[in-house]
């Protein structure tokens, strides 16, 4: 079904196995030293701003993101290209928005990045509430999917090939991140982005040559393959006409995908605010031009595999890039060449992007919790833990969050779990976004319009996920033979994004004497935050 030969799959074996083995080797050479905190957090900022774009890159296109992407340009055509553009545009509004604040902000989680503006145990716990909210169905997603995806490639189609393949790869994720800590995560992120954007490059020029070199020969036989003639290249199909939800959809995922939280973490691994600016300007080139090939790619598999072919594999189109892969592969050694690049680049993508993912909660759990939220966890005296004692217990929460998402993964093996996926971005958009913005541009915000903002928005997304379509009435959905389909969009955005403002705005306004003391914080913190000088002495 997927035209891979045995010789494909057996190179694709052996480089799944050296590249495994070879990214956990790099971990372990470039992991810190037992007691360096900073490095462990922040791989003491060493990277230089080409080698952190990349890394960025490679954090913000996650596996689900690669594929799924793919998938949809596959099956919905306009609407699929105009993802694509979302997710780049993410990055750029983190940059002209978000990006020197967060980096001049300092510290290491979104706790820090937060109680800089409102000091407390109370938000450094909500902060790692939401950050686990955010990245743990992500998480989930991807191992989910990895299962699926190594059996599809090695052609291992049985329930207990993919529980031991999801079982492995979390493991493997585990080590990558509990060794590694953020250089090691880096290096492998930076590998990933060159990787993918080789193997996507390769496909995306064999697929032009199957159509002479021409874009429009290309884009009508998609349309004719598509199953949906004209519609296909009209607004409209992923969402049934509905405009209002792909207003959703597309706001949701500029908002929400530069705000997760393994992302701003990033951010603040970088030495300076020009270094940032760079950082971020290669971060966009490499984006933009992988989103560039994913759209080639989405057409060359509508075109080549078409929409039958794609949904047998799955009804999300998930392997559509496997599968232009195998129709484009010349045969022989040198196909078989290039299905390994591919899917090797597939391989590297998910354990990069989860194993950073890893790490983002990890450092929550041990930072913002145990080591700051907690009374009980800190010294006599409410002293902080000893930085070995925290890098432990970081390694420590690796161990328990990687679990934790390998289990529900195998779980949900049999599920269609693209809701999880969706439901991370919502978090991002609804909770993460509103409190970033208000942090560090409001001078009122205060820190329980702050809690109003993580609680609102988090809970808002929760509740109203468990009515889209997502989740029930749809052949897709996560329960496709039940109907409880009781919000009309898809994504929660419309609703909760607006929701999470506005209590972040309600709790910041209508306690009014707390707005003196919130101004107060933001005028010693301000010149830090937007020029990364100094803070101003307070009074």
């Amino acid at each position: 079904m997927n035209g891979f030969d045995d010789s494909a799959r057996s190179m694709s074996l052996v480089a799944f196995l050296a590249v495994g083995t070879l990214a956990l080797l790099l971990c372990v050479m470039t992991g810190p030293d037992r007691d360096d905190l900073d490095e462990f957090y922040s791989g003491s900022r060493t990277l230089s701003p080409r080698r952190n774009g990349l890394a960025l890159a490679g954090d913000y296109l996650s596996a689900a993101t690669v594929l799924g992407t793919t998938g949809i340009i596959a099956l919905t055509g306009y609407d699929g290209m105009i993802l694509a553009l979302s997710i780049t545009l993410s990055l750029v509004l983190l940059m002209f928005l978000l990006a020197e604040p967060l980096r001049n902000t300092g510290g290491f989680t979104m706790g820090d990045l937060l109680v800089r503006r409102a000091p407390g145990r109370a938000v450094r716990v909500a902060a790692c509430a939401t950050t686990l909210a955010a990245l743990i169905p992500m998480m989930v997603v991807q191992l989910a999917s990895s299962g699926d995806l190594l059996a599809f490639i090695l052609g291992f189609d049985t329930s207990g090939f993919r529980s031991g393949a999801i079982i492995g790869l979390g493991v493997l994720m585990i080590a990558y991140a509990a060794i590694g800590g953020m250089r090691g995560t880096a290096l492998i992120q930076i590998v990933k982005t060159v990787v993918l954007l080789v193997a996507a490059f390769t496909i995306a020029v064999l697929i032009m040559k199957r159509f002479d070199w021409s874009t429009d020969s290309l884009i009508a036989a998609a349309r004719q393959n598509s199953g949906e003639g004209a519609a296909y290249l009209r607004s409209g199909l992923q969402f049934q006409g509905s405009g209002l939800d792909m207003v959703s959809s597309e706001l949701t995922v500029v908002l929400g995908a530069a705000c997760l939280p393994h992302v701003t973490m990033r951010l603040t691994s970088v030495r300076s605010s020009p270094a940032v600016r760079r950082s971020l300007s290669w971060a966009i080139g490499v984006v933009a031009g992988i989103c560039l090939l994913l759209v080639v790619i989405g057409f060359g598999a509508a075109a080549l595999v078409g929409h039958d072919g794609i949904t047998a594999a799955g009804a999300s189109g998930n392997s559509a890039v496997l599968q232009v892969t195998g129709a484009v592969a010349s045969g022989g050694r040198a196909g078989a060449l290039v299905v390994t690049t591919m899917t090797t680049a597939i391989f590297l993508t998910l354990l990069a992007s989860v194993a950073g993912m890893i790490l983002a909660c990890a450092n929550s759990l041990a930072h913002d919790l145990f080591a700051h939220g907690l009374r009980g966890m800190r010294r006599p005296g409410g002293k902080p833990l000893p930085g070995r004692s925290e890098m432990r217990m970081a390694q420590a929460s690796a161990i328990v969050v990687g679990l934790l998402a390998t289990t529900l993964a195998v779980v949900a093996r049999h599920w269609n779990v693209q809701a999880l996926a969706t439901l991370s971005f919502c978090v991002g958009a609804s909770a993460l976004a509103p409190a970033l913005v208000y942090s560090m541009f409001w001078r009122r915000f205060t820190r329980t319009g702050l809690l109003c903002t993580l609680i609102v928005g988090t809970t808002t997304v929760m509740v109203l996920i468990t009515g889209t379509n997502l989740v029930s009435g749809s052949p897709s959905s996560v329960f496709p033979n039940h109907d409880f389909n009781w919000f009309p969009y898809t994504t929660t955005g419309l609703v909760s994004i607006p929701a999470g403002f506005l209590a972040g705005w309600l709790g910041t306004v209508l306690p009014r004497h707390t707005a003196p003391t919130a101004r107060r914080l933001y005028q010693g913190e301000e010149r830090r935050i937007l020029t990364g000088a100094s803070p101003t002495p307070r009074d």
